[in-house]
């Protein structure tokens, strides 16, 4: 029936066939289909359209473009030129189209190619390993008046290494500035980054030649890319946010003043959300775990009196980041974003993969590389000794094991310690500074 049905639909169609035969079309369908052997596609030769021009017409455009009259004109002043002298070969798409098919259409003009720059990458697992500098402007008493403020930041603390507030921008101050800083920290050479944006003082010649003396690494920005210097850009944010924050200063002692009290704040009372809501102080000073250790007490104390209230166990306090960057690179998974303890939404600090930084060792009897050795950049070694919490003096600092059950530090020799945290002026104006070298005059105050 279906050969029938076949045989039939070739001369009356498909429809008429299995109407009066009683065959469904789609079994006629499938029968054809399983009898049609795949083959090899034939080439199909596109004709070439009637209006078309012929070869010869061709290439007498492309003689006439690319003669030495019209070589440097584009097709549409050619076909105008043309046009005015009483000439028509044709249209100007195709002078574009047998242009393009001998790979002769391109652009013309001698336009600026912007570099591309590479991304800055920097790794942080410790203070004093990498510091963020950059200036900004204070309002003086009238318009047109400001006062500049040099801050230098430890991306890893967020602690206020050294900063300073005068009347000038220039490179001299910002280098005076880098010198006393890094000798209050006690930096050595192939121990520091310093990172900055492009502005004047940050590129000038005489601070490179400063930070190669010093054994200083330098990193600066991309152009144009402010997100390549975050920590110093949210930490003006935090600054010029302060609700006590003026609209002018009346002088520079002003500002001093102001700026000798925030900063104190920022480095010793100010927690943190990007450090486990420590003050950047404690972590400075390596008291984090300390202080981390005597907030678990407190939970655990808590979680003893109403263990009803917390559903998941014992709570925990916040850790401190193993590694800060700038610019993670792509290997690095990022965490969500989330608030920052600026009162700010901000991107969470990186979660690195295992591969790219080596764990840090467990709290245990930590201390920082000492100043006077060789040690790597992004390590810490571990020590048996400990040393007492009022020998720390803001450069190394370490603790021993705590005995079981934790007993909170007191409060007072954790202000005795943030007090020392970070150097700058956080003391008092008179703070001392190691003699400059060579012929190099102190500025005052330096902050």
């Amino acid at each position: 029936m279906i050969e029938m049905a076949a045989e039939l639909a070739a001369s009356q169609g498909v429809s008429v066939a299995c109407t009066a035969l009683g065959v469904p079309r789609s079994s006629l369908y499938r029968v054809r289909s399983r009898r049609v052997e795949p083959g090899p596609a034939a080439a199909t030769v596109r004709p070439a359209p009637p209006r078309a021009l012929s070869q010869a017409e061709k290439e007498q455009v492309r003689a006439l473009l690319n003669s030495e009259r019209f070589q440097d004109m584009a097709p549409r002043e050619v076909y105008a030129a043309l046009l005015d002298e009483e000439r028509y070969l044709c249209s100007v798409s195709s002078m574009y189209r047998i242009l393009a098919a001998h790979a002769e259409v391109r652009e013309r003009r001698h336009q600026l190619r912007h570099l591309v720059y590479r991304k800055p990458e920097l790794l942080a697992t410790g203070p004093n390993q990498v510091w963020s500098w950059d200036i900004t402007k204070l309002r003086g008493p009238s318009k047109g008046i400001y006062f500049y403020l040099y801050v230098i930041l430890d991306i890893y603390s967020r602690c206020v290494v050294g900063w300073m507030i005068a009347e000038v921008e220039s490179a001299e101050l910002a280098e005076q500035l880098i010198v006393e800083t890094c000798a209050r920290q006690g930096v050595q050479r192939a121990q520091l980054t310093i990172h900055a944006d492009n502005g004047s003082p940050m590129v000038a010649k005489t601070v490179a030649v400063l930070l190669a003396d010093l054994g200083v690494a330098k990193s600066h920005s991309r152009p144009h890319v402010s997100n390549d210097n975050p920590y110093s850009e949210a930490q003006f944010k935090t600054l010029k946010y302060r609700a006590d924050y003026p609209d002018r200063f009346g002088s520079v002692a002003d500002a001093r003043s102001w700026g000798r009290s925030f900063f104190r704040w920022y480095n010793e009372e100010h927690h943190h959300t990007g450090l486990g809501l420590l003050t950047p102080a404690a972590v400075h000073t390596g008291r984090a775990e300390l202080v981390r250790q005597q907030r678990q007490v407190v939970l655990a104390q808590a979680f003893q009196a109403h263990p009803e209230r917390f559903v998941n166990g014992i709570p925990q306090p916040a850790r401190l980041p193993e590694a800060v960057w700038i610019n993670p690179p792509q290997t690095a998974t990022a965490a969500p974003a989330a608030k920052s303890g600026d009162g700010q939404w901000a991107d969470a600090e990186p979660v690195v993969s295992p591969g790219l930084v080596t764990a840090v060792a467990q709290p245990t009897a930590l201390r920082y590389a000492a100043t006077g050795r060789t040690e790597d950049r992004a390590t810490l070694r571990s020590d048996s000794s400990a040393v007492p919490a009022d020998e720390t003096d803001g450069q190394s600092c370490s603790q021993g094991a705590l005995s079981t059950p934790l007993q909170p530090p007191s409060v007072s020799s954790l202000k005795a310690i943030n007090r020392n945290a970070c150097g700058g002026e956080l003391q008092s104006k008179q703070a001392s500074f190691p003699p400059p070298t060579g012929d190099r005059q102190p500025i005052n105050p330096v902050h």
